[in-house]
C-alpha cells in the first residue's frame, strides 16, 4: 500500500513538473524570430553593457576632477606662486591642465610680432583649454542620449517581428487556437518591449545625471580660469580670497603711560 502511494506521488511529481517547465521564453521566441529576432537582441544587449561602461567611466572622470577641485580650494592658492600651486595638482589633472596652459600661453607672449593684447591672448587661450576639457567630460554622453531614444522602439520592433512569426505558425497550423495557444507565442514576443525599456530608463537617468554633474564642473572650472587669467594679467597682483585664512589684524593699542594723569585719579602732592 505504502509502496503505491509513493509511487503514485512520485508519477503525480513527475507530470507536476513536466506541466510546470513551460516552453515559452526567451530562448523560444528567439528560435522563432530567427535572425531579426537575434540581432534586435544582439543590439540591446550590446547598447545596455557599453550604457554601463560608460556611465561608471564618466563618473569615475568626474569624481576625479571634483577631487581635484577640493585640493585648489584647499591648497593652490596658498602657495607662493602660481607654479609652486601646480606643482600640488595632478600632473593629468583638468586644473593642472588649466594652469599649464596658461602658463604657456604667457611664456609665448613674448615671442609674438604681431600687436596683440596680452589680456585677449590669454584669454583665447584659457578658454581653448577649458573647452577641450569640456569635450573630454561629455564625451559619449551622446551615446546614451541615442540610446535613451531608440532603445525602447528597437525592443518595439523585435516584439512586433516575434507576434507576426508566433501568428504565421499558429496559422498554418490549422485549426482554431484558443486563447492558450495564442498568449503564449504574444506574450513572450513582448519580452524584446522589456528589454528595450530595460535598457532606455538606465541610460535616460544617467545622461541626464551626468550632464548635471557637468554643468556644476564647468561652472568651477570657468570660475578658476578666470582667477587664474587675473592672476597672470596682473603679474600675480591679483589672487582670489581664500577662505578660511586668517585675515591680518591690526596691532593692538598700548596702554597709556602712567605719566599722563588720568582724569579723576588722585594726585601726588
Amino acid at each position: 500500500m505504502i509502496t503505491t502511494f509513493l509511487a503514485a506521488g512520485a508519477a503525480a511529481a513527475d507530470t507536476s513538473n513536466t506541466a510546470g517547465e513551460s516552453h515559452y521564453g526567451l530562448g523560444q521566441m528567439l528560435q522563432q524570430g530567427g535572425i531579426i529576432s537575434w540581432s534586435v537582441f544582439i543590439i540591446l544587449v550590446l547598447m545596455m553593457v557599453f550604457s554601463l561602461y560608460i556611465m561608471f567611466t564618466k563618473l569615475f572622470e568626474q569624481q576625479k576632477v571634483r577631487n581635484e577641485a577640493k585640493r585648489v580650494r584647499a591648497s593652490f592658492w596658498q602657495s607662493a606662486n602660481i607654479r609652486d600651486g601646480a606643482a600640488k595638482l595632478d600632473k593629468n589633472g583638468a586644473y593642472r591642465q588649466l594652469v599649464d596652459d596658461g602658463l604657456a600661453a604667457q611664456d609665448q607672449f613674448a615671442k609674438l610680432t604681431d600687436p596683440v593684447e596680452a589680456h585677449d591672448w590669454l584669454h583665447g587661450s584659457l578658454a581653448r583649454s577649458e573647452a577641450t576639457i569640456n569635450s573630454d567630460l561629455n564625451s559619449g554622453l551622446a551615446f546614451l542620449a541615442t540610446v535613451g531614444a531608440t532603445a525602447p522602439f528597437i525592443g518595439l520592433f523585435g516584439t512586433v517581428i516575434g507576434i507576426y512569426k508566433a501568428l504565421i505558425s499558429l496559422g498554418a497550423a490549422g485549426g482554431t487556437p484558443g486563447i492558450d495557444k495564442v498568449a503564449g507565442p504574444v506574450g513572450e514576443a513582448l519580452i524584446m518591449t522589456a528589454l528595450g525599456l530595460v535598457t532606455a530608463v538606465p541610460a535616460v537617468l544617467a545622461y541626464n545625471w551626468l550632464q548635471r554633474r557637468n554643468k556644476a564642473i564647468g561652472e568651477d572650472l570657468s570660475s578658476f580660469s578666470n582667477d587664474v587669467l587675473g592672476y597672470l594679467a596682473s603679474g600675480g597682483a591679483v589672487r582670489p580670497e581664500v577662505k578660511g585664512k586668517a585675515k591680518a589684524t591690526a596691532p593692538a593699542a598700548k596702554p597709556a603711560t602712567a605719566t599722563a594723569a588720568q582724569p579723576g585719579a588722585p594726585t601726588r602732592k
